[in-house]
């Protein structure tokens, strides 16, 4: 076997292997919620697929990019298979190591171009200052507030700070006009629609 088969077979398999770990966030809970009495919280992947559908919309409303805002928004917690999902209160006890610095380990074995392509997509979301960056922050808190107001619905009761704490700290107009919006709608307000 040649030492291009040997490096190529090797970096499929880390391909495969980030591939699969980013699998584990189908399963893993956002913890957060639980502080809040949540019983039975989202996932991480379900939080990032919204949060990706809401950074296209924000991003189309803004004049950004609608597919790069998805992009960023798909990959900004990939790093939880590694670290968890701390809440904000436990960034006060423990230090977890920075983003890139996950992401780096867990493409180390990936095929270059896999590997430096996700590490600048994670660096320009933890990093950058473009509208796209500053579109797909609002949709992660916008999602944030939006899972809050439907826990609000299923009584719990403590996920209003998390909706307000997250609309407080939208920046972008669209973020807010969105969010001005969601205010008193339930989350089966898109099935009326139909209904009318």
């Amino acid at each position: 076997m040649r030492d291009d088969d040997v490096t190529d077979d090797r970096e499929a398999k880390g391909t495969v292997g980030y591939l699969l770990e980013t699998g584990t966030l189908k399963r893993a809970k956002r913890t957060g919620w639980w502080i809040a009495g949540v019983k039975d919280p989202e996932t991480i992947a379900e939080h990032s697929f919204r949060t990706a559908v809401v950074g296209a919309v924000l991003a189309m409303m803004e004049g950004a990019d609608p597919a790069k805002v998805a992009l960023l928004c798909t990959f900004h917690d990939t790093q939880e298979t590694r670290v968890g999902d701390i809440p904000w209160i436990g960034r006060r006890y423990i230090k977890a190591a920075p983003n890139e610095t996950v992401t780096a380990d867990q493409v180390a074995d990936a095929y270059p171009v896999v590997a430096e392509g996700i590490k600048a997509i994670v660096a320009e979301y933890e990093n950058g200052d473009s509208p796209e960056v500053r579109v797909a922050h609002d949709a992660d808190l916008l999602e944030c507030m939006l899972q809050g107001m439907e826990y609000l619905e299923q009584g719990y009761r403590n996920a209003q700070e998390w909706v307000d704490s997250t609309r407080a700290r939208l920046k972008t107009d669209s973020g807010r006009a969105l969010a001005a919006a969601a205010t008193g709608l339930s989350s089966a307000e898109w099935q009326r629609t139909f209904l009318r």
